[in-house]
């Protein structure tokens, strides 16, 4: 034999005693960052409102916004009452129309301001939605990590106590 059998549990047990390592690490950071993002979304003090709200967003009504699925909904309120005050126009859309009507368009410059604001809103909330998201990843990731690692760890120190179960 050339000794690979006595490398195989050495091999093991590092990766699975690195990978039990990383793991919790990946768990504390993903659970960090959601606790930092629902801070934050909460110190914007965004609250659904009342009533208004399309039937699909009817169950937030009146909800503090606080979460990154609450925030991709908003999103959508967002991007439904931009459409309705530009009738589906963008910002750059109504920028173009701003220029070629001279720049000098009171209406239309507030139009621009509107959907510039609208849009922007949206950007960072669905910023937060998206980095709400890494976090299930990474949580996620750190508990499969840490699963791994520790059979990697069990196998290794069966192989240890039994090296004839060994191919």
């Amino acid at each position: 034999m050339d000794g690979s059998h006595r490398r195989a549990p050495l091999l093991l047990g590092t990766v699975g005693a690195a990978l039990v390592a990383a793991g919790p690490v990946m768990l504390w950071r993903g659970r960090s960052a959601r606790r930092e993002i629902r801070a934050e979304l909460a110190a914007q003090k965004i609250a659904f409102p009342e009533r208004g709200l399309p039937v699909e967003l009817a169950r937030h009504a009146g909800q503090p916004l606080e979460t990154g699925p609450q925030a991709h909904a908003y999103a959508e309120f967002i991007r439904g009452n931009v459409a309705h005050a530009t009738n589906g126009r963008s910002y750059a859309e109504i920028t173009a129309e701003l220029h070629a009507a001279g720049g000098d368009d009171e209406k239309l410059t507030e139009l621009r301001q509107t959907a510039f604001m609208g849009q922007s809103l949206r950007a960072s909330l669905l910023s937060a939605y998206q980095a709400w998201q890494l976090t299930t990843l990474v949580t996620g990731l750190g508990a499969a990590l840490t699963g791994l690692g520790a059979a990697l760890l069990a196998t290794a120190d069966a192989l240890t106590e039994h090296p004839a179960r060994l191919p």
